[in-house]
């Protein structure tokens, strides 16, 4: 009696393995069929049982051309059947990304983040006035609070007036205020505070869990 036994270190790799062997080895057959009645047959067949693999990808728009796609791809672009979508081409699929921008926050002072850059985007886009005035100073109020929280427990208000000035390209200019910003201390301290709020509504859920 002699038996038939396959190695995975004899087998083809296979292109998708999220579709296992056997849908990998029907589309070989496929591949090999000489009619193209039979191939265009069961390349279909095989979309449907794809599909029934994935059932996630029927929330997918165009989920069928997805399919169709896959199968292509599994082929190594060999199969000759008819699709009812464009085949896709070995180049296109092979094709490297664009590389990504950074975006403009991320080359300096990151512990602002970019909400800061939007906030002074913002107020660049507001005439004079008192609404500006007091958005300005929110904003490096802000920039001080997020300075400390990275950084050190202190920093002097000029600091901030020259970070702010330099993230609004010169155009939002407190440098020569005489209005402080809160202090140091009063921020740390609100900050503290929500953490120990958040550490309080855990303990209280945790109470309320065991009632």
């Amino acid at each position: 009696m002699t038996f038939d036994l396959e190695y995975n270190s004899e087998r083809t790799t296979m292109i998708i393995p999220e579709y296992g062997r056997h849908i990998q080895k029907l589309v070989d057959h496929c591949v090999s069929l000489e009619s193209k009645e039979e191939r265009n047959k069961m390349a279909q067949a095989i979309v449907d049982v794809m599909g029934n693999l994935q059932p996630h990808l029927r929330d997918v728009p165009d989920f069928k051309h997805k399919l169709w796609d896959q199968l292509h791809i599994m082929s190594d672009f060999r199969l000759d059947a008819d699709s009812p979508y464009e085949k896709p081409s070995k180049e296109e699929l092979q094709e490297k990304p664009e590389p990504l921008n950074y975006p403009k926050s991320a080359s300096k002072y990151r512990f602002y983040g970019n909400n800061i850059q939007i906030m002074i985007d913002t107020a660049l886009t507001w005439d004079g006035g008192e609404m500006k005035d007091a958005l300005v100073y929110t904003i490096a109020n802000h920039m001080k609070k997020c300075f400390l929280s990275w950084n050190k427990d202190t920093v002097e208000d000029d600091v901030i007036f020259e970070h702010l000035f330099e993230l609004s390209d010169g155009k939002l200019d407190l440098r020569n205020s005489e209005e402080p910003l809160s202090e140091s201390k009063d921020l740390l301290k609100s900050r503290r505070g929500q953490g120990q709020n958040k550490g309080k509504g855990k303990n209280q859920q945790h109470k309320n869990r065991k009632r």
